[in-house]
């Protein structure tokens, strides 16, 4: 099976980029960062929400976008607000490719040049005219956990694991 992978274009947060590592670990996704980051990536400047995913994570960084273009093959899909194509009309579900969601920066996410020779696989979550977009922690979920249930829930437990609470935790409960 090819893998899902989280790409962040020059991200600036690094409590977004923490909450994007949970994200990955949970999911078996890979997660690439494209410089020039707005953080560190150490311990300290992601303690508040990526510190214990930190040494879990597959992650990958990026000099910039040509460095990451000629390390990586598969399918690119660029998120942004002018994407003409919507979630539910894109099919994720194959196993034999690798598939990128591409996230640009809180401030002014991808730039207009590579959006326009990219628009084909350009994305657009649908939302009211009442915001501009979504947080990019956001974004990342919505995005990988839509093409994991196009592919089944590949690899993943559907109950709660025995090393962590286990299966009959409710049941457990509910019965003292």
């Amino acid at each position: 099976m090819k893998e899902l992978n989280i790409v962040l274009y020059e991200p600036e947060i690094p409590q977004n980029t923490g909450n994007i590592m949970r994200t990955c670990v949970a999911t078996n996704t890979k997660l690439h960062l494209i410089k020039p980051l707005g953080f560190k990536i150490d311990e300290k400047s992601l303690i508040r929400s990526g510190v214990n995913y930190i040494k879990e994570v597959e992650l990958l960084v990026y000099d910039n976008y040509e460095d990451f273009l000629m390390k990586n093959q598969g399918v690119m899909y660029y998120l942004t607000r002018y994407g003409k194509n919507i979630i539910h009309e894109c099919d994720f579900g194959d196993l034999e490719e690798n598939i990128f969601f591409i996230i640009g920066k809180e401030s002014t996410g991808i730039p207009k040049e590579i959006l326009e020779v990219n628009y084909d696989k350009c994305i657009r979550l649908p939302m009211t005219n009442k915001t501009r977009a979504l947080n990019i922690s956001n974004v990342a979920a919505i995005m990988v956990y839509e093409a994991l249930r196009q592919r089944k829930f590949h690899n993943l437990e559907f109950e709660e694991p025995e090393n962590m609470k286990g299966s009959a935790y409710l049941k457990d409960r509910r019965n003292q």
